[in-house]
């Protein structure tokens, strides 16, 4: 069975190298989807019986471990001086660093590998992270996918 919850959250970035627009500062309405397998939890007396997962608590893990942390940030790559020392200079500015270029593609894999040790077998139940799908606008999406066991 797979279950899919959905959140979104604003942030800015820029992909410095990029051809055309994109290479200017500016933000996106972002939506992260998380998507689990597992069986559906069949124990007696508790609250997730007949439930994958409780969404509450996949929301409550996705928000934070990565959607608190990006909303209403600055998503800066660790290679663009510029705008870090342009950043550096706004205090108490939220700025979130990150390793490779912050493109939906990268925010999609990076979510993924934060997320993938957060959501525990707590009952037996085989569940895994399957999939985080990064909406970068409402009609262009990328799909970071776990591997097939």
């Amino acid at each position: 069975m797979q279950i899919t919850t959905r959140l979104e959250f604003d942030a800015g970035h820029r992909i410095p190298s990029h051809k055309s627009q994109c290479r200017n500062l500016h933000g996106h309405r972002y939506a992260i989807e998380i998507t689990l397998s597992g069986d559906i939890i069949d124990k007696e007396g508790i609250s997730e019986q007949g439930m994958v997962m409780d969404f509450s608590d996949v929301k409550a893990i996705a928000r934070r471990e990565v959607v608190d942390k990006w909303d209403h940030a600055f998503l800066v790559y660790r290679g663009d001086a510029t705008v870090l020392d342009f950043l550096n200079t706004l205090p108490g500015h939220k700025t979130v660093v990150m390793q490779q270029v912050p493109t939906a593609e990268n925010m999609a894999a990076e979510a993924f590998r934060i997320l993938e040790s957060c959501y525990r077998d707590t009952y037996g139940n085989h569940l895994r992270l399957e999939r985080v799908r990064l909406f970068e606008t409402p009609n262009s999406w990328v799909d970071a996918l776990g591997e097939k066991p």
